[in-house]
């Protein structure tokens, strides 16, 4: 079994197939997580007593992987990530247990707090590793595919947790991820080689994290209750925002003097570097606070059962699995690939234009024709945001800079399903209140397909007007954003792809100091 070759350092042959394996089964099993409780979660809650906590469910996991990210990107640069990565799918499979057996809800959000410290390192981690064995110029393929994966894996999460409360249970929702795991750990374990950690010295930066754990559970509360718990302009959210701005300067400050920062501000030097954090935390608010309502959507619009407007958003990881497999393919075979998030902002654009003009009972086709072009958009370039990061720096620094491009990809992540859900909110609550009985209390959480199909059918007609107009036109928004990352793409520099893993970097912050 060939291991490695002379010229490029890279790993060959069934070893690679096997560790490639393993990392598309732990991001499956991690991207899985965010969506599959989703469609469940009403009847979980239910069962467990604690409707009135509800996201905390959602907001447990999510704090514990966002904060994680940055932490196990740093120290996979200094000890290697084949044992940080079997620990964090340990870390992962163990909160699910948790979660399965679960017989109230502090043992529910314990699980789920588990999963998300294992949860927040499987992504960023599978990424890095994928970089340790194979050079930039030929991994472009690998993490198309990684994209593919991580896409299919969010479409078909919410139809796998109806699927299992319908026929299973719910409990089955996390039981059936605990076996990926163990085949992930397994590969992963047999097949991924530990660099040797002689003369390597780990000093944790415990202040940095503290701060940032701050700073990042500020902002995710803020976004979470925003507008629902609390009111955008109470005390409460003003102060977890003044407490997430203080925290951010209170973080850079830390990171400047510590040794070994998890967030180098040498990062930062880097052009390329800053342009894809800042574009990929903006396709992130697009992209989540799109799709986080579609299957909703459909269902109450256009009535159709939760499986089948399941499947209406599956256009959308179609047509990502095809660009970025392909993009991944062309930029190893051409070197060329500066043409990519170039055209990945303009057809987003295009896409979320389209979908702007979506109306009720309009023909089936044209969503799904829609959703499909802005898949194929997004797949042009997400993944090669991670690669032209990974390309800038040397090999001792591409977890740490894959892990902080991560970080800015969940914060957007956060900020576009909060900011979103706001604006829809707050305009379907317009739009009906003087149409339907008690429309002041209209939220998110009590206009459920299942409320919508006990009305009367000319009040469903209303619901259906109404719910199209609060959230269609919120489409429109992403297109200048679209634009702006357009023309941010503009100023990216090319610079050619290294054939060898141990490369120096072709950055301005190569040595993140």
């Amino acid at each position: 079994m060939s291991t490695s070759t002379v010229d490029d350092g890279a790993v060959h042959g069934k070893q690679l197939a096997f560790i490639f394996a393993g990392l598309l089964l732990a991001m499956f099993v991690s991207s899985l997580s965010e969506t599959i409780a989703a469609t469940a979660l009403p009847t979980i809650v239910g069962d467990l007593g604690g409707v009135e906590i509800m996201q905390w469910v959602t907001t447990a996991y999510i704090l514990a992987s966002t904060i994680t990210m940055p932490i196990y990107g740093k120290v996979g640069d200094i000890i290697g990530r084949k044992f940080l990565l079997i620990s964090a799918l340990v870390l992962y499979a163990l909160g699910k247990i948790v979660c399965g057996l679960s017989v109230n809800m502090a043992m529910l959000l314990t699980g789920r707090l588990i999963s998300g410290l294992g949860g927040g390192g499987l992504i960023i981690l599978s990424q890095a590793a994928i970089a340790d064995v194979v050079p930039p110029r030929k991994r472009g393929l690998y993490l198309g595919v990684m994209g593919s994966v991580f896409t299919v894996s969010n479409v078909l999460g919410p139809l796998l947790g109806g699927w299992f409360v319908e026929t299973l249970g719910w409990r089955w929702i996390f039981w059936f991820t605990v076996p990926l795991a163990g085949l992930a750990i397994l590969a992963l374990a047999v097949f991924l080689k530990q660099p040797s950690l002689h003369g390597k010295h780990l000093t944790f930066d415990w202040q940095g994290s503290a701060v940032m754990a701050v700073g990042v559970t500020a902002l995710v509360l803020a976004m979470t209750w925003g507008g629902e718990v609390y009111a955008w302009l109470s005390w409460q959210i003003m102060g977890l925002l003044v407490l997430f701005a203080v925290a951010c300067v209170v973080f850079v400050m830390v990171e400047r003097h510590v040794s070994q920062p998890i967030i180098p501000m040498g990062l930062f030097h880097d052009r390329n570097f800053n342009l894809c954090a800042i574009v990929a935390l903006l396709v992130n608010v697009s992209f989540m606070g799109t799709v986080n309502y579609l299957p909703t959507y459909f269902q109450i619009v256009d009535r159709m059962s939760p499986e089948l407007a399941g499947l209406m958003v599956t256009p959308l990881s179609v047509g990502i699995f095809i660009t970025s497999t392909a993009t991944g393919w062309i930029a190893g075979k051409t070197g060329k690939y500066k043409w990519m998030p170039l055209a990945m902002c303009a057809v987003c654009a295009v896409g979320f234009y389209l979908m702007s003009l979506m109306y009720v009972g309009e023909p089936v086709f044209l969503p799904l024709l829609y959703l499909f072009i802005l898949g194929f958009g997004l797949g042009l370039g997400t993944q090669i945001l991670v690669l032209i990061v990974q390309n800038e720096f040397p090999q001792s620094h591409v977890g740490t800079a894959t892990a902080a491009n991560n970080f800015f990809r969940q914060i957007g992540a956060t900020v576009g399903a909060s900011l979103v859900g706001t604006l829809f909110t707050n305009r379907l609550t317009a739009n009906l209140a003087d149409k339907l009985p008690a429309a002041d209390h209209i939220s998110l959480a009590t206009l459920t397909p299942s409320v919508v199909d006990k009305l009367p059918d000319s009040l469903q007609s209303v619901v259906a007007t109404g719910y199209s107009d609060a959230l269609v036109p919120l489409f429109l928004y992403f297109v200048p954003v679209m634009i702006g990352c357009l023309v941010l793409m503009m100023f990216l520099e090319k610079h050619p792809l290294a054939k060898t893993i141990n490369h120096s970097g072709h950055g301005q912050g190569k040595s993140l100091k």
